[in-house]
């Protein structure tokens, strides 16, 4: 366990230089000057030498090695900077805005498992039923569907016709309703599929017809062995498509124009705010770090044979 967690923070600090570099790189070789977005050039005469004055004074006119020297630097020292448009540290803002990101993503994640997990199921224990098919069904029509088109539908039924629920802002947990909808819906018909072709897996190994020679019942070898055996895979793509599920919440905190990170860092993007910008990226690199350590660790729990193999190469 040790020698694992040792060597994932050698890969976790390669990859945020890594990380920090290209988006550097990257961010300052787009389109667009920073410098215009503050002055406000379209509403107000701006002369030439206030421009260069102020591109001076944030350092733009330095090369871009050293530009990003003094970043990384100012990194070290656990300072991201300091926002363009509000002059507000970014750690501050970023971590302001934290909370509201978190609990989106936790309605989401609880959706998609009080849908993906009874369907798929479900949809594995009863193959070939109507339910089967209603789930088959339900995960493609789900797939094909974008998550802003079934997020505006909700809106225009839930909260537009009946009324029932606020379609924007953060509030109490009623505002967290349709956006946790949309998101978990929408990831959901991935896990539904991939959890019933992994249970149709784990069904037919000889694990599960010995605990039925032994009279266990359904249930018991259901949720203690065929479940457990299957989830290891689910788990692993969990992982791998959380790119996909952070993109996601960016996409619906815009829709539901939620005060999450996503939001904070569309706004950055059109006002041109490097730092935040910088420090969205390095954020989302850590947490992208801990959540496949947690699911590193979690598959080594649930996949006894990861262990065994281990203590042989060990030995």
């Amino acid at each position: 366990m040790f020698r694992l967690l040792v060597r994932k923070f050698l890969e976790v600090f390669l990859f945020l230089l890594f990380i920090m570099f290209v988006s550097f790189l990257f961010i300052r070789l787009a389109p667009g000057d920073p410098v215009l977005t503050i002055l406000n050039v379209d509403e107000l005469s701006v002369s030439q030498e206030q421009v260069d004055d102020m591109r001076e004074e944030m350092g733009f006119n330095d090369p871009l090695p050293i530009q990003f020297g003094k970043w990384l630097l100012d990194f070290v020292q656990l300072d991201f900077g300091t926002s363009y448009s509000t002059g507000q540290p970014v750690m501050q803002m970023l971590l302001k805005a934290l909370p509201a990101t978190a609990e989106l993503t936790l309605g989401a994640l609880l959706v998609m498992l009080l849908v993906a997990l009874p369907l798929g199921s479900l949809s594995a224990v009863y193959r070939g039923r109507w339910i089967d098919t209603f789930s088959r069904m339900l995960s493609i029509v789900g797939a094909a569907v974008p998550s802003f088109w079934l997020g505006l539908i909700l809106i225009d039924l839930l909260g537009v016709r009946f009324g029932s629920l606020p379609t924007m802002g953060r509030g109490g947990l009623d505002s967290l309703i349709l956006p946790s909808l949309t998101l978990g819906l929408a990831i959901s018909s991935v896990y539904v599929r991939l959890l019933r072709s992994s249970l149709l897996d784990s069904l037919s190994q000889e694990f599960v017809r010995s605990a039925r020679a032994r009279g266990l019942s359904e249930g018991r070898i259901f949720w203690l062995h065929a479940l457990r055996h299957s989830l290891p895979p689910v788990i692993t793509v969990f992982g791998v498509s959380l790119g996909s599920l952070i993109g996601g919440v960016v996409v619906i905190e815009v829709l539901f124009a939620y005060p999450g990170i996503g939001k904070l860092v569309v706004d950055a993007i059109r006002q041109r705010d490097y730092p935040l910008i910088q420090g969205y990226i390095l954020i989302m690199a850590v947490v992208v770090f801990v959540v496949n350590t947690a699911v590193d660790l979690s598959y080594r729990y649930l996949n006894p044979e990861m262990k065994l193999k281990e203590k042989e190469a060990h030995r």
